[in-house]
């Protein structure tokens, strides 16, 4: 029996309270939950609903309670439930009933924790967006992880997603950059505010392969060239190095497509007829202020330029134009000083900040060798990139290690840690199960011991408390994976891996709870249902490694 199983055998037990005692049915909640309580001993889970409809009906909590009770004892699978302090319903599941668990868990194999508790909504979110002057630095790298991890949540929640990378390919970075590829074409210093690193004269010298006269133009036009060539050069490197880390976005967005197909006037219009803009030293400014901002923002400067601002208030409403009910947006660290004027903007369109837009902070990563920071990357210049992070730790460990943390605390990856074959390394523990499963369900297969249909499987056999416990671990993943994307933090299915995987370990190690025979033993009922169990562990483990986008090795 499934944690939500058990839920609705609760509700429909309230029911029929209510119907016994003449009790309002319309206080009963559409739905309910069951959770594990922290002390095993109190029972496999715990249910607060008496005390949640104690004042609605005006029925003492533990008297109600105690109606739930008797009738939940009646429910089939229902071993026992017990009250406990003011009302709460503590209840155990007989072995069978908690034992076909692991059965619903292989026949319902990769759909095993999805739900959809998302169904309906439309989100477009978008992360790592960085800048086309230079390769994906680390802090970067982490929003790829999680912005991906967060991706595959959503959707396994039942949401309407679409990524997107919002490519900065206008403004006067890539002015810089352009001058700085013309610069070591040249065989001359990078300019003062311009851009270094090797991967500056290796781009300068492709763009010189496909256009051998471009030094013969002028600066000017050469200038132009190497602006054109080179972000596209650098855009389809960085596409190239997400592609590899195993980071496809839905669309790719230019913002000079939003100058050149006129989105920033028609975003000013909106504006405008929304009645927060006005004229002041012939500038044109969105009053923001109004909306909790520090301060008022200029959209367009008294030069008739364009802020960065206002490509900021033509991409939000691109996106909400598109149908997207909500836009999430990943920062870093550093742009903590957006959200305020971002939530004011979408406020100034008309739209309710708390429901249309979400804006999420990361904090910085470092990479850790030998106990101190790697500092720069050698063929960057200035920072570690994503090259530098896979070549140290590989993709898997990467993507596991900074989908791990909470994304507003910072990390630090060491390289010792995170490439060490034993169980202090994260990502190797949680995968060791992922093959001991296999090699499992391969050793059976090999003395003749398969699973079969499951009309000869006895769930009442798993009845031993590491089995049990292992039971429990598995039920938990649904709310896991439901919470995990409520809360935009994948970080918690990487640590539910770790304690499912301490689980099977102490069950596999355990004497009593051999899948396979000993010896010349035949194989028997409880080898079968133990194999079971085994099979939903590693769907499990390779479900919810699936989600950090992390693979599930059969064998290491």
């Amino acid at each position: 029996m499934t944690p939500a199983e058990l839920a609705e055998v609760v509700l429909s037990a309230a029911h029929a309270v209510f119907a016994d005692r003449g009790l309002d049915s319309s206080a009963l909640p559409g739905r309910t939950a069951v959770e594990r309580p922290r002390n095993p001993e109190h029972g496999d889970y715990a249910s607060t609903l008496a005390l949640q409809l104690s004042k609605k009906v005006g029925v003492p909590p533990r008297e109600l309670a105690t109606a739930l009770a008797e009738q939940l004892g009646r429910a089939p699978g229902v071993k026992s439930v017990e009250i406990a302090g003011p009302g709460f319903l503590n209840i155990r599941l007989d072995a069978a009933a908690a034992g076909q668990l692991a059965r619903s868990i292989v026949e319902a194999g990769p759909a095993y924790g999805t739900g959809t508790a998302l169904a309906g909504q439309k989100i477009n979110l978008e992360f790592v967006s960085a800048n086309p002057t230079g390769p994906v630095h680390i802090g970067g790298v982490r929003w790829a992880a999680v912005g991906d991890a967060l991706s595959r949540l959503l959707r396994a929640t039942g949401a309407d997603v679409g990524t997107e990378y919002y490519f900065n390919d206008a403004g006067s970075q890539i002015d810089r950059f352009a001058r700085s590829l013309l610069a070591a074409a040249k065989g001359e210093p990078a300019p003062e505010d311009g851009y270094g690193g090797a991967y500056i004269a290796e781009i300068a010298t492709e763009v010189r392969s496909r256009r051998p006269d471009v030094l013969e133009l002028g600066d000017a036009a050469a200038q132009e060239v190497f602006r054109v060539e080179g972000v596209e050069l650098m855009f389809e490197e960085i596409r190239s190095s997400l592609r590899d880390f195993g980071v496809e976005f839905d669309t790719y967005f230019n913002e000079k497509d939003l100058h050149d197909r006129g989105e920033l006037d028609h975003a000013l219009a909106r504006l405008r007829e929304q009645g927060h803009l006005y004229e002041a030293d012939g500038a044109t400014w969105l009053r923001t202020t109004d909306f909790g901002d520090d301060k008022d923002r200029v959209l367009r400067k008294s030069n008739g330029e364009w802020t960065y601002f206002a490509a900021d208030c033509a991409y939000y409403l691109d996106k909400r134009e598109r149908g997207f009910d909500r836009v999430v947006i990943m920062l870093g660290a550093d742009h903590h000083g957006y959200i305020g004027r971002m939530k004011a903007m979408s406020a100034c369109f008309g739209d309710d900040p708390a429901v249309n837009l979400e804006i999420l902070i990361g904090q910085l990563v470092n990479l850790v060798r030998d106990g101190q920071p790697v500092r720069m990357s050698k063929r960057a210049g200035t920072v570690v990139t994503l090259e530098d992070l896979v070549d140290a730790i590989g993709v898997d460990a990467s993507r596991y290690a900074l989908a791990r943390y909470s994304s507003d605390s910072p990390i630090d990856i060491d390289v010792e840690l995170w490439t060490r074959a034993s169980r202090d390394n994260p990502v190797y523990y949680v995968q060791y199960v992922a093959a001991r499963t296999a090699s499992a369900a391969r050793q059976a297969a090999e003395v003749g011991l398969v699973r079969g249909d499951g009309t000869d499987f006895h769930p009442e056999l798993l009845a031993h408390d590491k089995e049990n416990d292992l039971l429990k671990a598995l039920a938990e993943f649904p709310a896991v994976v439901a919470t995990a994307a409520e809360l935009r933090e994948p970080h918690r299915v990487a640590r539910y891996l770790e304690e499912l995987a301490g689980a099977y370990h102490r069950f596999y190690d355990e004497p009593s709870c051999r899948i396979l025979p000993r010896g010349d033993e035949p194989i028997g009922d409880g080898n079968r249902a133990r194999l079971w169990l085994n099979d939903a562990t590693r769907t499990v483990i390779a479900n919810g490694l699936r989600l950090l986008g992390v693979s599930a090795p059969e064998r290491m």
